[in-house]
């Protein structure tokens, strides 16, 4: 470490889906959160066989809203407000649970026949507490309607919030950003966020920050206010996020987020008695875990 951009590296635990790797980045016992985000997975990347497929059942989530975002490959979500949507490199899915929401998230049949690669983020950004019981919604938003961004050696896309003189159209409850960079090896980019918390992701390739190696699949947790200059040592694949410290303790258990304890305990009695709405075409469900 040179000038103390990085506060300390998380490198995640990986756990194999039967030939489906996720490597489990927050929360850790020593960062629970990043801004509002409360939660990264990073999946894959994996080739899954013909005939195989993604087969997330059906579950629930309360006091968060999830951001899928794909690399390689293809998901098709269903939740309980009636949506229905193929999600596809580059666009982004932000589902708002509020006070409560389910959803599946599966390969879709015309994908099994053939091998298909599988490569993305899934993320959850915990709600302010004035926001934890507003009413569920799903936001679609297409690749092509996403800020574009880039200097030299190197291009982005802004998935959310402002960064590099850009603004992203998707419209979050709190102030926080993320956005999908790509590197040239030896390009250097100076990143200076204006938020109180920010992390950097090495999705795929290898970076310096300020001189410190940063490999794949690690998550660099950088030290408020750093100013820090990313060095690509190959070309590498980079997902930065952060955002505004959420003022107050958030409790979790399973997939629900809340302020307040006793809020967790009824959506556990609330799932357990099947009393979430229902998703429109699916019968199964993933029971409370004990």
């Amino acid at each position: 470490m040179t000038n103390g951009a990085i506060d300390f590296t998380i490198e995640g635990k990986v756990k194999d889906l039967g030939g489906f790797r996720v490597r489990r980045l927050l929360p850790v016992a020593k960062r629970r959160s990043v801004g509002p985000f409360v939660f990264l997975d990073h999946m894959g990347p994996a080739t899954l066989a013909p005939g195989k497929g993604i087969d997330v059942r059906p579950h629930p989530h309360i006091g968060l809203a999830t951001v899928t975002y794909l690399y390689e490959g293809s998901l098709m979500h269903r939740d309980s407000l009636g949506s229905v949507q193929l999600i596809t490199p580059g666009d982004v899915n932000l589902m708002t649970a509020g006070r409560g929401i389910a959803h599946s998230e599966r390969s879709a049949e015309d994908t099994r026949e053939e091998a298909e690669p599988i490569h993305g983020l899934q993320l959850w950004v915990a709600l302010p507490t004035e926001k934890e019981e507003m009413a569920p919604e799903f936001l679609h938003v297409p690749k092509k309607d996403l800020p574009e961004i880039g200097g030299p050696g190197w291009t982005g896309r802004l998935v959310a919030g402002f960064l590099f003189g850009a603004t992203s159209p998707v419209v979050t409850q709190s102030p926080l950003f993320f956005a999908d960079l790509r590197l040239e090896a030896g390009a250097e980019l100076s990143f200076s966020p204006q938020y109180d918390e920010a992390a950097v992701q090495v999705t795929a390739g290898e970076i310096e920050i300020d001189g410190e190696t940063v490999s794949e699949g690690s998550l660099a947790i950088l030290n408020p206010g750093a100013f820090a200059v990313f060095t690509a040592r190959t070309d590498a694949m980079v997902a930065v996020l952060g955002g505004e410290k959420l003022p107050e303790k958030h409790f979790m258990f399973w997939n629900f987020v809340s302020s307040r304890e006793e809020r967790i305990e009824q959506a556990k009695e609330d799932w357990r008695q099947q009393r979430f709405d229902k998703i429109p075409g699916e019968t199964e469900f993933i029971p409370l875990p004990e």
